[in-house]
């Protein structure tokens, strides 16, 4: 399949995307983990609070939630609801052999869209506000998929 190659520049527009979503996806673990660190606390289960290097001192209390934790918890939910749905659908819609412009601005907006949510979401913007960042990014994925169909039937 010369579409999936790196020779094909639409193919490079892809990889280049969803290697940053999957960093982004990834990232959002490793802050949830120094903000349970920060915080002391935000654990999830009982053996978290068991004694060990990383936690040198526990306390009931590190169960109790606490807020920038479960922030940065519904964050990579949202991730999780959002970015595997664009890696299958972008990917699908590399194969419909679209021209570079609109790949470009349909794959690097998703990327764009990601990154104001997650601003908008670790700011403590209005919902409002990460809601259009959500929904820009959703429209671009729902697009992609329009065509994957056209182009299937």
């Amino acid at each position: 399949m010369p579409e999936l190659t790196f020779q094909n520049p639409v193919f490079c527009v892809y990889a280049i995307a969803a290697a940053l979503m999957a960093l982004k996806l990834m990232g959002q673990g490793w802050i949830t983990v120094v903000q349970m660190l920060t915080n002391n606390g935000g654990f999830l289960n009982p053996e978290d609070k068991a004694k060990g290097l990383a936690n040198p001192n526990p306390s009931e209390d590190q169960l109790a939630p606490v807020e920038a934790v479960q922030r940065s918890r519904r964050m990579q939910l949202n991730d999780l609801e959002n970015i595997p749905a664009f890696w299958l659908v972008g990917l699908l819609f590399v194969l419909t052999g679209p021209a570079l412009l609109l790949t470009q601005i349909f794959m690097y907006g998703f990327v764009a869209t990601r990154a104001l949510h997650f601003w908008a979401y670790s700011t403590a913007q209005s919902h409002e506000v990460r809601a259009t960042f959500y929904t820009f990014g959703s429209l671009i994925v729902m697009a992609m998929a329009v065509m994957v169909l056209l182009k299937a039937f």
